[in-house]
């Protein structure tokens, strides 16, 4: 039996946005160097936080000073593209890899297949979106659903992602809203309608990772190394 490819899994990490991106982003050009293996990783956003879409150049001007229970939201840039994103209550998954042929609806429906498996697993049936034509006057990412997006039967988006492609490596992540705060949706978002996202009762985030992490294991036919990120990374990662 041919020896399986062994990726890197990142246990659960909570820090600011701007910290994660920069996680994210040295994760693929460590990866596109042959320094790191294919990765995964789950994290929260803590400050909540709007992510920006790379080439998202304008936002409104009340972000700037929005404020959750006490805390000032953060306004963090991705590496990727794609719209705002309200990360308060969801839990992020990072995909990096390389070796994935296809175009990038392709390559997306290839990485979103451990999602839609982890979560069937769980209980939860999901689908691909299909874009509304207004995606592109949106600027909030869970406005509308494209064929890189992961809708509930309901029609509400769980699942948001944006991939990034450099030399044969890609990095994907995306956002999975777990209990997003309707208010704070209003607050960001204004007039547009809050969808709320219906999961099975008393699902914790351990159990949706255990349930990804083997998806993922089962559809890239591969095994799992769990290794956090170790001092000299940090130091590589923040300097």
């Amino acid at each position: 039996m041919a020896n399986k490819q062994v990726w890197r899994l990142i246990p659960l990490l909570a820090a600011s946005g701007s910290v994660q991106m920069a996680i994210d982003q040295w994760l693929l050009t460590q990866h596109l160097s042959g320094k790191q293996p294919s990765t995964l990783r789950f994290y929260t956003w803590s400050p909540p936080a709007i992510s920006l879409g790379y080439h998202q150049r304008q936002h409104p001007q009340h972000w700037e000073n929005l404020t959750w229970k006490n805390h000032t939201l953060d306004l963090v840039r991705r590496p990727t593209g794609g719209r705002a994103v309200l990360h308060q209550g969801d839990l992020t998954y990072t995909v990096v890899t390389s070796g994935l042929m296809g175009n990038r609806l392709q390559t997306y429906q290839k990485i979103c297949e451990f999602l839609l498996q982890g979560w069937r697993a769980i209980g939860v049936k999901l689908d691909y979106g299909t874009a509304g034509r207004g995606y592109i006057h949106n600027p909030n990412c869970f406005g509308t659903a494209t064929g890189a997006d992961l809708v509930l039967p309901n029609g509400a988006k769980l699942i948001g992602s944006a991939q990034l492609r450099r030399g044969g490596a890609i990095l994907q992540h995306g956002s999975m809203r777990l209990q997003p705060d309707a208010e704070l949706f209003t607050q960001v978002f204004g007039g547009e309608t809050f969808q709320p996202v219906q999961l099975p009762p008393n699902l914790t985030v351990d159990q949706i990772i255990t349930a990804l992490t083997a998806a993922a294991r089962d559809c890239f036919d591969i095994e799992m190394e769990i290794q956090p990120l170790c001092l000299s990374e940090w130091d590589d990662i923040l300097s």
